[in-house]
Order: structure tokens, then sequence, then C-alpha cells
């Protein structure tokens, strides 16, 4: 394994947690917009649709996804300018 490789594994473990927290930030936000509520339905609650609670998930699951491809690529490029290459 490659130095470089192992000198980038704590970054990109904390730029995963940062990831994670920014994409529940920006979730929050989309679903208040969206959804004119407070919080977004779990799949238990007994009281919301099914298309509630599945349109809810997938808004999640595409937003934590654009979010940690964003922060993972940014972390990428920034680790390349200041070593000179990029991580695997």
């Amino acid at each position: 394994m490659k130095a470089s490789k192992i000198a980038y594994k704590p970054v990109g473990l904390a730029l995963g947690a940062v990831s994670g927290m920014l994409a529940g930030a920006v979730f929050k936000q989309a679903w208040k917009v969206l959804g004119h509520e407070e919080d977004a339905p779990d799949a238990t609650d007994e009281d919301r649709t099914w298309r509630e609670v599945l349109l809810a998930a997938t808004l999640q699951g595409a937003v934590f996804a654009a979010v940690k491809a964003a922060v993972d690529r940014a972390g990428a490029a920034a680790t390349r300018r200041l070593t000179g290459t990029w991580p695997d």
C-alpha cells in the first residue's frame, strides 16, 4: 500500500464525518422547503403515508450521495494540490 494512500485514510474518515453532518443539514432544510414540516417522516411513522415516507427516503439518499461525492472529490483535489498525487 502506498504511503500517500495510508496518509489519506484519516483525512478520508474526517471528510466522511463532515459530509454526513453537512448532508443531514441540507436534507433537513430541503425537507422543510418541500414538505412544509419540521421533521421528515420515519419509516415506522403510523400517521404518514407510504408516499411521504418513500419520498423522504429517496430525497435523503440523493442528498447524502451528492454531498458525499462533492466532499470526497474536493478532498481528493485538495490532496493533489498539496501532495502532487491523487489519492486512490
